[in-house]
């Protein structure tokens, strides 16, 4: 009989629709690993460009791939899930790439610590010709902390992130599939909920901002932070000054500058969501209690984990 092939250690998770060269580019920075036991899926969300007979032109028995018309990047990475094989999944945007060591040094961490859930990994983050450091401490958060962190948005957080215990992410449910956006914050934010996050300081993959990437489109950041605190209406309660802080920061980012007319919509759309709704006075007040909120769990962090790495 044949020897069959090792079951794969690590799985990687790759949503995509319409975008074959960088899809390319990405199972590329994925097959290119130092660590040889992983299977990549790539769930191509409906593609009209290609991208399946591009990616079927790859003789690796590795990559697999999983096409259909799913309801969005989320629902996509779902059913990446629920095919994985390896007890570990981590995830790649169609629009990023690894480094050579993403995938030994990640599965390390899950080797090394059996109770560990979720690794958060930090990143180079490439806009045009800027490129800025997106790295985060090297420290364990508990479930309290990675809350506080996450509703703070203090930690650098992003999809290609993120890696998990297959076991763990079906238990929360995998990914919402009614968030379009801060999707991955939804997540962690669940996550917080059962358990820790391992932050890692080392930089193991590169972030391409593609011009039709959800985070990069300035409108409909209040309603999408509007059906986040839907998601989770606790966060009200429990830090109170951050909802009309984070509100606030948006409006007065878009007024200095020049967007006017998307700070007033950032506004109204604020107004009249049934989850937010702040009045000015509301919303300078919130601003400056949450950002002094925000300063004092810099602080914290510093004294407790360090200064973060340049």
């Amino acid at each position: 009989m044949p020897e069959m092939d090792p079951a794969p250690l690590i799985t990687v998770i790759t949503p995509t629709h319409n975008r074959r060269s960088t899809v390319l580019r990405a199972v590329e920075s994925v097959l290119a690993q130092n660590l040889t036991r992983f299977e990549h899926i790539v769930v191509d969300d409906g593609s009209t460009d290609g991208t399946e007979a591009a990616l079927a032109a790859i003789r690796d028995p590795r990559l697999i791939y999983v096409g259909a018309k799913w309801r969005g990047a989320n629902a996509a990475r779902n059913a990446g899930i629920e095919r994985a094989r390896a007890p570990v999944v981590t995830f790649l945007d169609s629009d990023d790439v690894y480094l050579p060591n993403r995938l030994e040094r990640t599965l390390a961490w899950f080797e090394e610590n059996p109770t560990l859930e979720v690794l958060i990994s930090s990143f180079v983050s490439l806009k045009g010709d800027r490129s800025s450091n997106c790295i985060n401490r090297g420290a364990f958060l508990t479930r309290n902390t990675l809350e506080r962190a996450l509703v703070a948005q203090t930690i650098f957080i992003a999809g290609s992130a993120i890696t998990a215990r297959r076991e763990a992410l079906l238990a929360i449910g995998g990914y919402d599939s009614d968030i379009a956006r801060m999707q991955d914050r939804e997540l962690l934010l669940r996550f917080a909920g059962r358990s820790g996050a391992q932050l890692s300081e080392e930089v193991d993959w590169k972030k391409y901002n593609s011009e039709n990437s959800i985070s990069r489109q300035r409108d409909g950041y209040v309603e999408a932070y509007a059906n986040l605190i839907c998601k989770h209406p606790y966060i009200i309660d429990r830090y109170p000054d951050i909802p009309p802080y984070m509100i606030a920061r948006q409006i007065i980012a878009d007024t200095i500058k020049g967007r006017v007319s998307q700070a007033f919509a950032g506004y109204l759309a604020n107004r009249s969501s049934k989850a937010l709704g702040y009045s000015l006075p509301q919303l300078l007040r919130g601003y400056v209690g949450g950002r002094r909120w925000r300063r004092d769990l810099y602080d914290e962090f510093r004294t407790k984990y360090g200064a973060r790495p340049a």
